[in-house]
């Protein structure tokens, strides 16, 4: 029998489980991968990639040579387990040959969500490193968050797949362990890809900080420069503030004229200067 159930219904199935189980599940001892001498359970977090939630779901699986029963947590990991579990009639599947599959579907479409990742980081980094804004910032931290979520993923299913490659209870055939084998060859490259992703978004993340502080020394040297240029002019507005009556350019007919073709020639003069230090 294949079922797949809302966890609220665990009970249901009751009659056709072991009898330890439920115990088993309601003391909270329920890891990633238990296998027992009929039967195995698994449990892991499920998330679809697919779509725009960030949630992960619960599924929680039991499999003996009879029975393999799926029990979810919320209405969205039902239909995806419904749909990956969904086997013809005109094939005659057994129930771990059934499971691999369910868990192939489950993760169709994760290398390209992979792939559109590493294009989008890529395109982040260029677009960074002619210019950081705070909007680049937010899409550092959404993709850090997506890479935890699917690390956290791939590692609960690459212990399940290793644990069901074993076959310590002998509950699977040969040709099923190999292709369970096969699947946690795949969720090792699914963790490097995500891994050299992580790393990547580190990199970026650096790049944008320099840019930050690039920018803000820019800011300064403009500070800078602009200070360096008004600084002789208050000088000059100082020095004839003073007033003393032995200052002949206070009664001079052209004194302020003058003043004035000086505060012009030294603030041009220094911005030649500057602009042959490249300060400017």
């Amino acid at each position: 029998m294949r079922k797949v159930l809302p966890m609220s219904r665990i009970r249901e199935m009751e009659p056709y489980m072991d009898a330890k189980v439920l115990d088993y599940i309601h003391e909270g001892q329920i890891e990633a991968f238990e296998g027992f001498e009929d039967f195995d359970l698994i449990a892991f977090d499920w998330y679809d990639v697919r779509s725009e939630r960030t949630a992960a779901s619960q599924m929680l699986l039991y499999l003996d040579r009879e029975d393999l029963f799926v029990f979810c947590e919320d209405d969205a990991a039902e239909d995806a387990a419904q749909a990956a579990l969904l086997v013809p009639e005109e094939e005659a599947l057994s129930n771990e040959q059934v499971l691999h599959r369910f868990f192939v579907r489950l993760l169709r479409g994760d290398m390209a969500h992979l792939d559109r990742l590493e294009a989008d980081i890529s395109d982040g980094e260029t677009e960074v490193l002619t210019g950081a804004h705070e909007a680049y910032l937010d899409r550092i931290i959404a993709w850090r968050q997506e890479l935890l979520r699917l690390k956290r993923y791939y590692e609960q299913l690459d212990s399940i797949f290793d644990e069901l490659a074993e076959n310590d209870n002998s509950l699977l055939g040969k040709q099923n362990t190999r292709r369970f084998a096969n699947l946690g060859n795949r969720m090792e490259r699914y963790l490097n890809a995500v891994q050299s992703l992580r790393e990547s978004v580190a990199q970026l993340r650096e790049a944008y900080q320099s840019q930050l502080s690039i920018q803000q020394n820019d800011l300064m040297k403009i500070f800078t420069v602009v200070t360096a240029v008004f600084l002789p002019l208050t000088l000059l507005v100082g020095w004839y503030g003073m007033n003393f009556v032995g200052m002949p350019e206070l009664h001079w007919k052209y004194g302020y004229p003058a003043v004035i073709l000086v505060s012009v020639g030294i603030v041009a003069a220094l911005v030649i200067y500057f602009k042959k230090k490249k300060w400017l």
